[in-house]
């Protein structure tokens, strides 16, 4: 089975930049997006064969999640159940019998550190929920996490030790995430594969020197993680400031 994830920065401008021959190409049974900045019906959306799942943020143009999925779920939900925290747009989980799939966007603590606080309790709340789903069966959950868990997953580790996306206080949750039952698919292949990177700001012409951070993830069950055949960071592919990640699972 192969999985898809993307933080497109704008559904309909990334589709303008080579989306659709990209998801073509991929021919994944499930294609995951974040920020997708939309409504349902803005855009014509050529997906034939899947079926389409959006939540999209009460504020237009802003936030949102997307699946594109080959296989008919058993139930879908959008949000984590806790009112304050499901007005962005920020997840959607479908469940098959024998897996759960979930897609995230990750509130980014801003410059400043100004929505720090709100990403502290966001953190908890998203970390129980998953726990929850995992108490039933096992899970598989992808999307841009806004956080370089450990050094190695950024260019200039020391030069962002206070930066949103890389505070100690981030850090730690993706720790507390991790150590609560889930696996970290990329890392646990190439666990010492450096300066590979999903998201580049556009200043400075971070993408073209490479200076970019690994903040898109696929995370499984720790009881699933055997049946992780391979996990790519798909830094060829252009259209947005991330690149696509994908898993492959025997599940």
């Amino acid at each position: 089975m192969k999985m898809v994830s993307w933080n497109v920065n704008g559904l309909r401008a990334c589709m303008g930049k080579g989306f659709s021959e990209y998801f073509r190409q991929a021919d994944a049974d499930f294609f995951c997006l974040q920020e997708t900045k939309m409504q349902p019906g803005q855009a014509e959306i050529p997906a034939e064969g899947y079926h389409l799942f959006m939540n999209s943020a009460e504020k237009k143009g802003y936030s949102g999640t997307a699946i594109f999925a080959k296989r008919e779920p058993l139930s879908v939900q959008n949000g984590i159940g806790v009112p304050e925290h499901d007005h962005e747009g920020r997840v959607i989980t479908l469940e098959y019998p024998d897996f759960f799939l979930s897609t995230v966007y990750t509130p980014n603590s801003q410059r400043g550190l100004t929505r720090l606080d709100y990403r502290m309790e966001w953190e908890d709340a998203f970390r129980a929920y998953l726990k929850g789903l995992d108490a039933r069966k096992p899970v598989i959950v992808c999307g841009d996490m806004n956080v370089a868990h450990q050094e190695i997953d950024l260019k200039n580790p020391k030069s962002n030790m206070q930066n949103a996306g890389f505070t100690p206080q981030e850090r730690e949750k993706m720790t507390e995430l991790l150590a609560s039952g889930f696996v970290d698919t990329f890392r646990f292949l190439y666990p010492d594969r450096k300066e590979i990177y999903s998201w580049w700001s556009y200043m400075f012409h971070a993408r073209e020197n490479n200076a970019g951070w690994r903040i898109d993830y696929f995370l499984c069950s720790e009881r699933a993680k055997e049946k992780i055949r391979e996990a790519t960071i798909e830094t060829q592919v252009y259209g947005s400031d991330h690149c696509p990640v994908t898993l492959e699972m025997d599940i």
